[in-house]
């Protein structure tokens, strides 16, 4: 059985007055301990998908299974905590008034209850940051710092799955690797399995055993990662590979 599973996903929106298809019926599945890469270009679905996942938006057709049990649309709070979302943009997914710290115990308490007390220290340690850096404001950290406490945050709902979307586009090459490396090092530790969307599949070779390739809302392509970029049996997929720029 699946850790996570989505069947037939399908959301529509309406941009000036016309109804798009952002996801059209797609389906996945998610072993337990399993990284599965998402990609595709800019408004082919891979955050529409996670949105779906994570309970952010609900889809017009089709269910999300968490260990083999549909996950109703209203969550319980149990069912949010297994599933945690880190952002693209980590500073604004941050409150700019409130310290890391702060933002990070504000998430564990609506989540666990108000007696909850995440070990900072602890959570630092994971992420590779000294604990002070917890206790600034986000405009005072880099790009890389923030989506660390970020990573922590989410790592301290103590979740199943953890839902990535494009968190290393507006970081450096080297922090880059940093990052994805560190969440592959979190998922082995923890035991937690993830979705990790991007537009690259540079970036997800890194990670991932497989991979699924979302285009105009479908999925055209998914397979074990090297046998998609080895030898690609869609043509938007060798368009992808032609883009690429190597991480290292």
């Amino acid at each position: 059985m699946s850790l996570l599973e989505g069947r037939a996903l399908s959301k529509r929106f309406a941009r000036r007055g016309v109804q798009v298809e952002a996801l059209k019926d797609v389906s996945f599945t998610l072993g337990d301990g399993e990284i599965l890469g998402v990609v595709g270009e800019s408004g082919s679905g891979k955050s529409t998908l996670l949105r779906l996942v994570s309970s952010l938006e609900k889809p017009d057709k089709g269910e999300v299974l968490l260990e083999g049990k549909p996950l109703p649309p209203k969550r319980t709070k149990a069912q949010y905590r297994a599933i945690q979302m880190i952002f693209q943009d980590a500073a604004g997914s941050f409150q700019p008034r409130r310290r890391i710290s702060a933002s990070i115990r504000d998430g564990v308490k609506s989540l666990w209850g108000r007696d909850a007390e995440p070990d900072m220290a602890e959570l630092c340690a994971l992420v590779g940051l000294s604990p002070d850096l917890a206790e600034r404001y986000p405009r005072e950290l880099s790009g890389g710092q923030c989506q660390r406490f970020a990573i922590a945050r989410a790592v301290a709902a103590s979740p199943r799955v953890l839902l990535c979307d494009e968190i290393t586009s507006a970081l450096d090459v080297s922090t880059q690797a940093q990052v994805l490396h560190l969440v592959a090092d979190i998922c082995r530790e923890k035991h937690m399995a993830a979705l990790l969307v991007s537009h690259d599949l540079a970036v997800v070779s890194c990670l991932c055993s497989r991979v699924m390739v979302l285009y105009r809302g479908e999925l055209v392509e998914e397979g074990p990662v090297r046998r998609v970029i080895d030898a690609p049996e869609q043509e938007y997929t060798k368009r992808l590979l032609d883009s690429v720029l190597e991480v290292r």
